[in-house]
């Protein structure tokens, strides 16, 4: 991978953590491609290669109906979030330039009224391909460490 292509990554990296904490859901889905799949998994099952994950979504559209039920049908104490991403690991290139890579994240979650906390830790596991438009997630497998998480996510990770 060339230093350009590597540029291109990480900022597609920073852009998507910059996007999920702006709280525009409308932004999100559009780092993805159509046929895309956003699955969030605890390590546990990760690791022991068990299918079963908090939230699985296998398209652009059922992103974009995750944001639809985000602004409009889930009720919830607004908070903000604020994630820190590691730079991206690059495990290997394919031929056709699709990328696979990951990098390590915290989110910091802060509701209103109250002192900023660590909600969600761990590793974006990723399919990075090559549109027009610039570099698209295939696929985002988010792995988050602790089996302990709260009663609900709302957001993206």
């Amino acid at each position: 991978m060339n230093v350009e292509d590597y540029f291109a990554l990480s900022q597609l990296y920073a852009d998507y953590a910059r996007a999920v904490d702006s709280g525009n859901w409308d932004l999100w889905p559009a780092f993805f491609i159509e046929d895309c799949s956003y699955r969030l998994q605890p390590r546990e099952n990760h690791e022991r290669g068990l299918p079963l994950a908090t939230l699985s979504f296998e398209s652009r559209g059922m992103l974009e109906d995750r944001v639809y039920g985000i602004r409009e049908t889930l009720f919830h104490d607004p908070y903000y979030q604020r994630h820190v991403v590691g730079l991206p690991l690059v495990h290997g290139v394919d031929e056709d330039g699709t990328i696979r890579s990951e990098a390590n994240y915290a989110v910091f979650r802060t509701k209103l009224s109250e002192l900023s906390t660590v909600f969600n830790v761990g590793r974006y596991i990723d399919t990075v391909v090559r549109r027009p438009e610039g570099l698209k997630f295939a696929s985002r497998l988010v792995v988050y460490d602790s089996e302990m998480i709260p009663n609900s996510i709302i957001y993206p990770i």
